[in-house]
C-alpha cells in the first residue's frame, strides 16, 4: 500500500493512493463501519484508523488491515451518505507522508563511494546526526533557499519509517519493526555544516527535508536492498547508487539505533547519501534559485522539488 498525507479544502489527513485516486482512509473506514450498523463507528474509526500518520502507525498491522478494508469500501462507494471518500490526486495537495516525525535520525557516510569522495575511511560504527520536524516539507513544496548561505546542497536518501516501538531489536527481527519506505532529500547548507565539528547547523534549517511522495508499506516493498537510487538536477544526473552498497543496512541500523534509544512509530531514519554531492564535485556546484531536484528510487517512485530563493530573514 502507498500511504500519503494530503490536504483537501484546508483539512489534512492520511490517505492511500490507488490508480491515481486518493482514498481518505479515516472517512472511508468510518463510513464502512456505519454501513455495517456499528453504533460507535466514529470512536472505532478514530481508534484504529485516525486521520494523522503517527497515530495510524501506532496501530501497527491491525490498523493497516483495517485501512485495506477501507480502501476496498471506498472504491465501491466513492461517496457515501454525502461524504466524499475518493479524490482525484490533482484536486488535493500531497504533503510529506510523515509531516511530524517524533525523531528524524540521519546516517552519514553510509555509501562507500561517498565516503571515498569525502576523503574519509569506512567508519566502524554509523555516523549519526539529526534533523527535526521543522525541516519537513512535501513533494509539492519548493525547497526554500534562505540568504544565510550560498552553499545549498542536495543529498538523495532512502529512508525508512518505524512501525512499532523498538528497543534492543535484533537484525533478524528488524524489518518487523519497519512500517515502510520513502524518499528524503537531506538538503544541507554546507558552510553552516562545517562551522563546527557538529553538523546540526547545516542540517536543520526550515524546509531542508523534502519527503515523499508517499510511504510504501513493507507488504508491497519487502526487501530494502538492491534498490537503485538516482538524483538529477535540471535533468542532469548527479548521484547514482544502489542500496546494496550501504555500509550499514536497514537491519543493522534498526538494531544499532534501538540499542541506543527507543524508536517509536513515525520515527524516520535516513540511511545516507551516495557519492556525487555538490560540495565534492570539481568544481563545486551548489543549488540555485529555480533548480529542479529529482530523486528516484526503485520500488518507491520519485520525489521532485524546485529550489526557491527566499528574500529577507527566516519568517516566524
Amino acid at each position: 500500500m502507498k500511504l500519503i498525507t494530503f490536504t483537501e479544502q484546508g483539512v489534512t489527513r492520511i490517505g492511500a493512493i490507488e490508480d491515481g485516486k486518493v482514498i481518505d482512509l479515516h472517512a472511508a473506514f468510518e463510513k464502512k463501519l456505519e454501513s455495517e450498523g456499528k453504533l460507535r463507528f466514529k470512536q472505532i474509526a478514530e481508534a484504529y484508523v485516525p486521520a494523522d500518520m503517527n497515530g495510524f502507525l501506532q496501530g501497527g498491522k491491525e490498523s493497516l488491515d483495517y485501512a485495506k478494508e477501507a480502501v476496498a469500501f471506498a472504491l465501491k462507494h466513492e461517496k457515501y451518505k454525502g461524504k466524499q471518500l475518493v479524490f482525484s490526486k490533482e484536486n488535493v495537495k500531497v504533503e510529506a507522508p510523515v509531516p511530524s516525525p517524533g525523531k528524524m535520525i540521519c546516517v552519514g557516510h553510509n555509501y562507500r563511494e561517498h565516503i571515498l569522495e569525502m576523503g574519509r575511511e569506512i567508519p566502524p560504527y554509523p555516523v549519526v546526526f539529526a534533523k527535526f520536524a521543522n525541516t519537513v516539507i512535501g513533494p509539492e513544496d519548493d525547497i526554500p533557499h534562505y540568504p544565510i548561505s550560498d552553499q545549498l546542497d542536495y543529498e538523495a536518501e532512502f529512508a525508512f519509517v518505524i512501525g512499532k516501538r523498538a528497543r534492543n531489536v535484533s537484525q533478524a527481527e528488524a524489518l518487523d519493526y519497519v512500517a515502510g519506505y520513502t524518499i528524503v532529500n537531506d538538503v544541507t547548507y554546507r558552510d553552516l555544516q562545517r562551522r563546527t565539528l557538529q553538523w546540526l547547523q547545516g542540517k536543520t534549517v526550515d524546509g531542508s527535508a523534502p519527503m515523499g511522495p508517499w510511504l510504501v508499506t513493507t507488504d508491497e516493498l519487502s526487501d530494502p536492498s538492491g534498490l537503485e537510487v538516482v538524483l538529477t538536477v535540471n535533468g542532469e544526473e548527479r548521484q547514482r547508487s544502489n542500496t546494496k552498497n550501504l555500509v550499514f543496512s536497514v537491519q543493522y541500523l534498526v538494531e544499532f539505533l534501538s540499542g541506543l534509544m527507543t524508536l517509536e512509530p513515525g520515527d524516520v531514519i535516513l540511511t545516507g547519501t551516495p557519492g556525487g554531492v555538490g560540495v565534492a564535485r570539481d568544481p563545486q556546484v551548489f543549488l540555485k534559485d529555480g533548480d529542479v531536484v529529482r530523486i528516484e528510487i526503485d520500488g518507491i517512485g520519485a520525489l521532485e522539488n524546485k529550489v526557491k530563493k527566499v528574500t529577507g530573514e527566516i519568517s516566524e
